[in-house]
This record gives structure tokens, C-alpha cells and sequence, in this order.
């Protein structure tokens, strides 16, 4: 059976119960799953009264009380990492393998977040006057909202609500409609975990109506976004208005450098797996492949042949590769980048069209010669389409790396200590990954910077958002 969904304010589970619904669709074969309820104006307000409410005692709890709670839904995920899986994969889409996997990768962030919360430390600044106390206190900055995106709805989630939980906050979380069922999930296991009534509360509805309502909300203190640049931006400039604090996990347009002294077969095996994960619906994606000219034939040749190779399906049949796009519109938005690259010269070596039948499929689609100004080399795709291009000089590709005004991820592969080097001190983004994929662990910061965000989420970093620094003199 399919997650029952609903609302959850104040510790309470509400029903559609005449509200407006939506449409649950999986898009491996157009299946509605369930109605999603949409929330009132009176629902958010509730929300809000709820988590403001519960603030008051909550902020005073021992670090020792959070990391209990916090430890215990990371058990909760271990034991019903299956049934969540499966219910992610019928909303989202991805491989039933990756739905497990961003299951117990989230129950990491669980105890992480558990263990870290209770170092939150202040401290004390020796006095110029001997007779002097002075000292520094963290405190909870109060009631959060955050907005969290469809590609990974159980980890983007848990990342905000862990972090605002585990500092002392708490949090009016609007997840994505689109994929609810993770989200719900969560909302279950805090409850089953013993989380007080008003410190986590989950609304649903229409995107601008529910953030603008949220935002300009003198209850709010902080806001926390995963999503695209322009949305990004607007809320942004939203929580400006109100001085909110705000983190902003935003697009990106992840250059790959591979130069000629890497292991080139590893390396296109690698990139290619790595980018028909999630369908390459992944903020970090690989999605602007600059080779160098010596290794370009081989990695084309050994990339295409992957990619062409994936298995393409409904996530729930196994040998399934990759799965759907998540939404019908993404399928034209495939076409879109494939057919400006074809008019400005670029070669479709594998893949180019949608895949008929009844769900939203896109093949994994490589593309040589391309010129720097086509979509596919200054706008993220956010799917499975692959740009390759080569390159001669170094210092010429850093500086097509950092061209756009984008910042998240970075990928280099070399075997020269030396380029490795320079190339990480050199590329403008806030993650940068050699020889290997070693972003978003909970111990490590995730977050870019430019147009792709303010702010990390993860490492010690991660309570930084949620926390505020009062200074405290006394004789």
C-alpha cells in the first residue's frame, strides 16, 4: 500500500477533510497514487502558532533529549528503509537500489546530527578587566520554514530538519508534492520517536502561495531552500525583506575536467554511472565534460558505450538501471537541449530521443561538438543528457569552468599531484571532487557558492544557520 498522506501540524495527522487535493502520479506509468491535501491559510497559520508554541520549551531541551530523538528515528529508517523505498520510488521514480540507498545514507545524517548537537559550544573570552565575565552563547535562532525538492525527498528533508531539531529549533517544513510519501514518513517516525507536538510540521500546497505565506510571517526567523537559481533568488529576496536569515542550496552546472594523465577507462565508467543516477535529476550532477585532447577518444568511446548500455525501466523492476524523468514536462525539456544542440553542430553519438510508452522516459544521451554558448554548456539540464567537448590547455578550461555564474560541484581527474592542486585551488565552486564522488556526507559540508547558494548543509557547518551568537559581559 502507498503512504497515507496528509497534513501533520501540532502533532496531529489531518486528512483532506474538504481541503483542496492533488494528484499523486508515478511516472514510470501515470498511476495516481493518492491525493495529496493543499493547505489553507488557517493550516499554515496553525503550523506556525504550533511550532512557535512549542519553541518556547524546546529551545530550553538538554542536547541530550535531541540526540535521543534524533538517534531513534535514524533506527526507524534502518528497520522500515524498504517500505519507504519502495513508496519513494513509486512517486519519484529512481531505481528501488537508490531509493535504499538514500534511505540508509539519511539514517548516517540521523546519528550525525545526534552526536554533533550535543557540542554545540559557546565560549568564554578572556576579560581586558580582571573583574570582568565574558562570554559567547549559541542559541536557537526559533521557528525555521524550509522548502525541499522532489530529486531526493527523504535527504533533502532530513538534512533541514535534523540540523533545525538537533539545534534547538523548530520547524514548518513544505515538502514536494510531487513526491510526498518520504516526507510523511518522516513526519510518522519523529512522532513514533517521541518528538514533542509543534516541533516538526509538514504542509502542502501550492509553492509560492505556501512560501509567501511562511516567509512574511513574523513567527519565521529562518528560511532553508533546495532548489533552482530563480526560485532560489525570489525567496531569497523574500526573507531580505523580513531580515531572515536564509540557506540556499541552488542549481548548478557541474564542470568535469578529465585530463590526459587520469585512468581514463575508470574515469568515463565513473562519470557515466554517476550521471544516469536519479535520471540525472541531481543538483551535483556531472553535466559539462571538458576532456583533454589526448584521452578524448578513448573516453568518448568507453562514456558512450555505458551510457548507451544503462537500463532504462519502471524503478521497481529489478535490473533497472534508471528510472523515469519525474514530470512529464522534463521529457520536452530533454528535447529542447538535444535539438539546439543538433542545429549548432553537435553530434548525437548515443540516445537523442524520448522513449514511447506511457511513462515520462528520456534515453542517457551523449553529445560531442559543442559550441560554449549552446543550452547544453550554459543551462543545467537536470536530466540525462551529456555534453563532451576537449580541450588543449589547462589554464583555457579552468576558465570555461568558471564561466557561468554557477558554484556548486566540481569533478577533476588526474594523476598528477600537481594539477590536482591547482585546478582545486583554481575552480570557483564550493565542492570539488578528484578522482573520486565524495560529496554529501553528513560529516562533510554540502553547499555552493556564486548563484548556487548561501550557506552549507552538513559537517559542522551545519547548525550554523540555525543558531545565533549572543555575547554576554558581566562584572
Amino acid at each position: 500500500m502507498y503512504q497515507k498522506l496528509s497534513l501533520y501540524i501540532d502533532g496531529k495527522f489531518i486528512d483532506a477533510e474538504g481541503r483542496q487535493t492533488q494528484e499523486v502520479i508515478n511516472p514510470a506509468n501515470r498511476e495516481v497514487l493518492g491525493h495529496l491535501p493543499h493547505a489553507t491559510e488557517a493550516d499554515l497559520e496553525a503550523a506556525l502558532q504550533a511550532a512557535d508554541k512549542a519553541f518556547q520549551s524546546w529551545r530550553k531541551s538538554s542536547p541530550i533529549e535531541r540526540a535521543a530523538i534524533l538517534r531513534k528515528v535514524g533506527e526507524l529508517t534502518r528497520e522500515r528503509a524498504p517500505e519507504i523505498a519502495r513508496n519513494m520510488t513509486l512517486d519519484m521514480g529512481k531505481p528501488l537500489a537508490e531509493s535504499m540507498g538514500e534511505l540508509i545514507s539519511c539514517a548516517d545524517h540521523c546519528d550525525w546530527h545526534a552526536e554533533e548537537c550535543r557540542r554545540i559550544y559557546g565560549r568564554v573570552i578572556p576579560p581586558r578587566n580582571p573583574n570582568v565575565r565574558q562570554f559567547v552563547l549559541r542559541e536557537p535562532i526559533g521557528v525555521c520554514v524550509a522548502f525541499t525538492p522532489w530529486n531526493f525527498p527523504y535527504n533533502q528533508a532530513i538534512r533541514k530538519i535534523t540540523a533545525a531539531i538537533g539545534a534547538g529549533c523548530t520547524i514548518v517544513l513544505k515538502g514536494p508534492e510531487d513526491a510526498p510519501s518520504a516526507v510523511m514518513a518522516i513526519a510518522h517516525m519523529f512522532a513514533d520517536a517521541g518528538l514533542p507536538p509543534g516541533v516538526l510540521n509538514i504542509v502542502w500546497g501550492d509553492p509560492p502561495k505556501v512560501s509567501d505565506y511562511l516567509i512574511r510571517s513574523p513567527i519565521s526567523r529562518k528560511v532553508s531552500f533546495t532548489g533552482s537559481v530563480a526560485v532560489g533568488k525570489h525567496l531569497a529576496a523574500l526573507a531580505g525583506q523580513h531580515m531572515k536569515r536564509v540557506t540556499m542550496e541552488l542549481g548548478g552546472h557541474s564542470p568535469v575536467l578529465v585530463f590526459d594523465d587520469a585512468d581514463i577507462e575508470k574515469a568515463a565508467k565513473m562519470l557515466a554511472k554517476f550521471k544516469v543516477r536519479n535520471a540525472g535529476q541531481v543538483c551535483v550532477s556531472p553535466t559539462r565534460f571538458y576532456v583533454q585532447k589526448g584521452a578524448y577518444d578513448k573516453f568518448v568511446e568507453t562514456f558512450t558505450a555505458v551510457m548507451g548500455s544503462t537500463k532504462v525501466g519502471d524503478g521497481l523492476v529489478e535490473g533497472t538501471e534508471m528510472g523515469p524523468l519525474a514530470h512529464e514536462r522534463r521529457v520536452p525539456v530533454m528535447s529542447k537541449f538535444v535539438e539546439d544542440a543538433v542545429s549548432r553542430g553537435g553530434k548525437v553519438l548515443v540516445g537523442g530521443n524520448p522513449i514511447e510508452g506511457n511513462g515520462f522516459f528520456f534515453p542517457p544521451t551523449v553529445i560531442t561538438g559543442l559550441p560554449e554558448d549552446s543550452m547544453l554548456m550554459t543551462q543545467e539540464p537536470f536530466g540525462p543528457v551529456a555534453p563532451v567537448v576537449s580541450f588543449d590547455d589547462p589554464e583555457e578550461v579552468i576558465r570555461k569552468a568558471n564561466s557561468l555564474p554557477f558554484g556548486l560541484s566540481s569533478y577533476v581527474f588526474t594523476n598528477s599531484l600537481q594539477t590536482a592542486t591547482k585546478v582545486s585551488n583554481a575552480l570557483e565552486a564550493g565542492m570539488v571532487n578528484i578522482n573520486h564522488f565524495g560529496s554529501a556526507l553528513p560529516e562533510t559540508p554540502f553547499g555552493g557558492v556564486k548563484e548556487s547558494g548561501i550557506g552549507s548543509e552538513g559537517g559542522s557547518e551545519t547548525f550554523d544557520g540555525y543558531l545565533v551568537t549572543k555575547f554576554v559581559t558581566h562584572v
